[in-house]
Order: structure tokens, then C-alpha cells, then sequence
């Protein structure tokens, strides 16, 4: 495989078709999406990671992570459209620790779900994914806001039901923000669970591309660098799904 510094978007399609995973360095991914659409308010829609609410259905007890939750409609090449709210869904077999029960979070702001950016990153997943499924005319988007906080003798477990399959077609997760913390390791597995690569995202729009059919995938517990600081951990989680 090329670096992923060096590939285009239908060899990037290809390359997660061959692995089931893929790494995009953040350059490399501002490229792709730049060339589908606007990211002009990209720093507005960062900052509203500042404004995420508390996930309240963490059967761990963990107050680390805040998050906002939407839905979308994608028609390749053609339309995205915003559904109406509702609660997101993941079977015991996906998520042992948190499945099997509606969750509903609040919203995606109607600004952040506006977003040129958004849109943008919405538009190049369904074309990166849409390579490699053409026959879906439409995607059902989850777009989710992660914030995972650490502290002192808490650490922030991005994904505490550790290595898991999301019940989707194609992921998307990508780096928005990273504050005073380390780690934060992104491993993915075969089905057999052998570890298949890892990589950490560092920079903002550094992001990771999963076949979730085909991996598993988790990202080890982040820690703060100076305990006396706030830490934190901001990425955007785009879920396709094949719609009706």
C-alpha cells in the first residue's frame, strides 16, 4: 500500500476495500474533502465541541464523555438532508456495554448540523464509500460529537465496550481537537481478533476509514499530560448505514 499521504480518493476507496481500514493523514484528508465541498467555517465548527452535553447512559458510571447525536439522509452526489431527531440504537451484540437500549443524546446544534464543513465531510465519505457500494442509492448518516475528558486518576476511555463492530456499513472517525492529554491509540482487529495496525490521531482532520463488517476496532484510554489541566479529546464519528 502507498502512504496515504500520496493516494487519490478512488485509491484511498481501495485501499479500505483491500484492508477494511484505512488512515488518512490530516493533509491528505483536508485535500479530498476541500476538493468536494467548502471547509471555510471549520474553526466555528470546531468550537462546538465546547458546548457538548453530558452522556448520562454510561453503565460504567464514567462521567468522561460528552457527545451530540444526528441524523442524516445522503443522496450521493445529489442531496443531504437532516431527519428528524431520534434515539441511537446499538444491539448487546455490538456494544455489550452500553447496547440493547434506545439512547437518546441531545442534538447536533442547528448551526453545527449546518455546517459547509459537515456537509462536506458527509459528501466525501458517501463518495469514498459509495466506490466501493455503488448499488446504495441512499446512506442513513449518524453523526456523532465525542468529547472524552481525563483527569487525574481518571482516564477517558474513548471506547470503553473496547474493541467492537459499530452494526453499520462504513465509519469515519476523525480528529477534531486533542488538549493536554497522550495516548489515544487506535487499534483495529481482524474478525479473529488479531490486531491487523494501529496509528494515533494527532493532528485535527487526521482520520481513520473502517469497513466495519470486516474489523474490529478501539482506541486505548487517554490520560492528561499535566493533571492540573483540563484534557480532552474532540472527534466527529459519521456512521453509513445503506438506507431505503
Amino acid at each position: 500500500m502507498k502512504p496515504a499521504q500520496k493516494i487519490s480518493g478512488n485509491e484511498l476507496a481501495a485501499a479500505l476495500g483491500r484492508e477494511g481500514y484505512a488512515f488518512v493523514p490530516a493533509l491528505r484528508m483536508r485535500s479530498l474533502a476541500a476538493g468536494l465541498g467548502p471547509l471555510s467555517d471549520w474553526e466555528r465548527f470546531a468550537a462546538s465541541w465546547g458546548d457538548l452535553r453530558l452522556d448520562v447512559h454510561m453503565a460504567d458510571g464514567g462521567r468522561y464523555r460528552k457527545r451530540r447525536h444526528a441524523v442524516y439522509s445522503v443522496v450521493p452526489g445529489r442531496a443531504i438532508a437532516r431527519e428528524a431527531h431520534q434515539p441511537h440504537y446499538q444491539g448487546v451484540d455490538y456494544n455489550p456495554l452500553n447496547g440493547g437500549v434506545q439512547r437518546w443524546f441531545e442534538p447536533v446544534t442547528a448551526e453545527a448540523g449546518a455546517s459547509q464543513s459537515l456537509h462536506t465531510l458527509l459528501a466525501l465519505c458517501a463518495a469514498l464509500f459509495g466506490a466501493l457500494a455503488p448499488a446504495v442509492a441512499r446512506w442513513r448518516v449518524e453523526a456523532h460529537q465525542f468529547r472524552i475528558e481525563a483527569s487525574q486518576g481518571e482516564p477517558g476511555q474513548p471506547t470503553p465496550e473496547g474493541p467492537h463492530r459499530d452494526g453499520v456499513d462504513y465509519v469515519l472517525v476523525l480528529l477534531v481537537a486533542r488538549h493536554n492529554i497522550e495516548q489515544g491509540t487506535t487499534v483495529v482487529y481482524d474478525l479473529d481478533r488479531r490486531e491487523l495496525g494501529s496509528f494515533t490521531l494527532t493532528q485535527p482532520f487526521d482520520a481513520a476509514l473502517v469497513e466495519d463488517a470486516r474489523v474490529y476496532h478501539g482506541v486505548t484510554a487517554v490520560t492528561p499530560l499535566d493533571p492540573a489541566q483540563p484534557a480532552w479529546r474532540d472527534v466527529l464519528v459519521l456512521t453509513f448505514r445503506a438506507g431505503a
